[in-house]
């Protein structure tokens, strides 16, 4: 039987590229997006469905998860993709900006592992493939936002799949690290330091290094690693995803929180 897979965010970035390979691997997708009139792609491949899906949106998830079970007659895993990051100072950070990243990040990610379950639990399968980040498990300097959600998610995983695993529905997280994407310029909100002088030197130095970060341009490792955790059908949790992620996790995982600390504030 071909398989289904709904994917959150796929207009674009790991989102689009992990659409490609499910249905490269002869899966049905559900391509879900906030605009799917303005995707020229994706719409013409075979056995791939747009559907309109807004994270903050409670009736659009609702109505994409029936559209996507009515043209195929199930999903079978579920790939939370869709993200929001921002940037900056946490005491400068507008409260709509705080809103808007709980929402899109955690409140979303519910909302739509809280629409498929019934059909999940109705078939006994199914996979919830979160996408989280290093960044949810190591921290960066004026991230805090980003890193709280991404925390968030991680935390919700590990202990989801206590609650689902009986019903034979597996949890995953997918950890990228550093990728070359559009992320920064369609889903990042840069809010500095605003008027609080106090934070403006660090806050300045900081953000004139975050070009020059060095990232990976091989962005198709992220879609491997979704699509493994979506169909490797094993009891791994977590899928950290690039070198950086692989070793600043390992990192962590080895040092005190003084010495990680240290190392992270050599590299900025």
């Amino acid at each position: 039987m071909t398989k289904t897979v709904l994917i959150t965010g796929a207009s674009s970035g790991f989102g689009k590229d992990a659409a490609r390979l499910f249905q490269k691997n002869g899966w049905n997708v559900i391509a879900s997006m906030r605009s799917p009139e303005k995707e020229t792609e994706l719409g013409n491949l075979d056995r791939v469905a747009l559907v309109r899906l807004d994270v903050t949106d409670s009736e659009s998830i609702q109505k994409a998860v029936e559209d996507g079970i009515a043209r195929f007659g199930r999903i079978d895993a579920v790939v939370n993709n869709a993200g929001y990051g921002s940037l900056g100072v946490l005491e400068a950070a507008p409260m709509e900006v705080v809103r808007q990243q709980f929402d899109v990040n955690v409140f979303g990610v519910i909302e739509v592992i809280k629409a498929v379950l019934p059909h999940m639990r109705e078939n006994r399968s199914g996979v919830i493939v979160n996408v989280s980040s290093m960044g949810g498990r190591i921290a960066f300097p004026f991230s805090t936002l980003y890193h709280a959600t991404k925390y968030a998610v991680e935390g919700i995983s590990e202990s989801l799949q206590f609650e689902l695993e009986p019903l034979g529905i597996k949890v995953k997280i997918v950890e990228p690290g550093g990728y070359k994407t559009d992320f920064a310029g369609r889903s990042l909100a840069t809010f500095g330091a605003g008027d609080l002088l106090d934070y403006k030197p660090a806050y300045d130095a900081f953000a004139g290094q975050v070009d020059n970060w060095p990232m990976s341009e091989r962005v198709w490792e992220v879609a491997e690693a979704i699509f493994e955790a979506a169909s490797d059908s094993s009891e791994q949790l977590r899928y950290p995803v690039g070198a950086d992620a692989v070793q600043l996790l390992q990192a962590r995982k080895e040092m005190d929180d003084l010495a990680i600390k240290n190392l992270i504030a050599g590299h900025i």
